[in-house]
């Protein structure tokens, strides 16, 4: 049974920082795509970042990079984001997510076919 578990939210004040983290289970497949979504109140859900477990592609949209990083441990099967000087924007929902047989990219949600729970982050200015 597959399943997508994030893990690691909690509350900061502006320019603190948190490492959220995925751990996937139960695939039977060694390449896919892992990515991070978030979703504020009252906004769309939108791609954060995303890695493939079969190569060395990664990716951040443009509103985290340089305070970002995204990555991959294949052994404990984890992708870790870790956010750095995190703004009051950057408060949202994040959630976790997986896609077999297809781009990585557009990330969008619809492009990803299994979920994690979210995990809230809130930042404080």
């Amino acid at each position: 049974q597959v399943q997508v578990a994030g893990s690691g939210g909690g509350s900061v004040q502006a320019g603190g920082s948190l490492r959220l983290s995925c751990v996937i289970s139960g695939f039977r497949y060694r390449s896919y795509c892992i990515a991070w979504f978030r979703q504020a109140p009252g906004k769309e859900r939108e791609g954060v970042a995303a890695v493939f477990t079969g190569g060395t592609w990664s990716f951040l949209t443009d509103s985290v990079k340089g305070r970002f990083t995204v990555s991959l441990d294949n052994s404990k099967n984890t992708v870790y984001l870790q956010m750095n000087d995190l703004y009051p924007d950057d408060a949202a929902m994040y959630y976790c997510a997986a896609l077999i047989g297809g781009a990585c990219l557009p990330l969008t949600p619809a492009q990803y076919n299994y979920w994690g729970r979210g995990t809230q982050v809130t930042v404080s200015s």
